[in-house]
């Protein structure tokens, strides 16, 4: 008996071992093709699938360079699930990014998803933070590849004398961004300022004025 139970327990180790890195990303397809729909009322983990699908839906464009007229420099042109409804359920998204001149991707985390870039014009320097606190960083060029490991804080800044662009792509449809200046200064309803101000170890008034600049 005592042998049956290990047997049973070593079997629904290995079974647990194989499908825990399908629980790391998305769920996984269950049908060829699932384009989102995305007016659907039903709410879902993802979205549910749309009757008539074309060509059309499995089609995004990226050529195109996003404007970085704002304070960050930078514009992120996504082509995940919510613009690009056939990659519903495929695991997979990409999206272009446009930096001007000393344009900043100021430091963010992808929660659902690993980043990979592609730099196509200038020169950056990227780079991430482990859950150490350890800095990994470097310049990369036209043709260089750089990844950001998932849910880690990480950044990019053109370091060039001109605009500079990437390709960046994510397994997951839809990677969530999580900005760190914006949540922790822009949050709807605030982060109280005294619970800042005790964390980065101001005063209250720095907090304040640094909320001012997020409105």
């Amino acid at each position: 008996m005592a042998r049956l139970q290990l047997s049973v327990l070593a079997a629904c180790t290995v079974l647990f071992m194989l499908a825990a890195p399908s629980l790391a990303g998305d769920p996984d397809m269950l049908q060829d093709v699932c384009v989102a729909d995305l007016a659907s009322p039903i709410k879902i983990n993802g979205f549910p699938c749309k009757a008539n699908i074309t060509a059309d839906d499995f089609f995004a464009g990226l050529k195109k360079a996003g404007n970085t007229n704002n304070p960050a420099g930078s514009i992120v042109t996504a082509a995940n699930v919510q613009s690009f409804p056939g990659v519903n359920t495929l695991g997979v998204s990409m999206a272009r990014i446009d930096y001007a001149v000393g344009g900043q991707n100021p430091p963010h985390t992808h929660p659902r998803a690993t980043e990979i870039i592609f730099v196509t014009k200038g020169t950056l320097e990227v780079g991430f933070i482990t859950t150490a606190n350890k800095l990994f960083t470097r310049f990369v060029t036209v043709g260089e590849v750089f990844v950001f490991p998932r849910g880690l804080v990480h950044f990019q800044q053109n370091r060039g004398h001109g605009p500079a662009s990437v390709i960046a792509a994510f397994n997951s449809q839809l990677q969530g961004t999580q900005a760190i200046a914006t949540t922790l200064f822009a949050a709807t309803p605030p982060v109280p300022t005294d619970v800042l101000a005790k964390a980065f170890r101001v005063d209250n008034e720095d907090i304040d004025a640094v909320k001012a600049r997020f409105k």
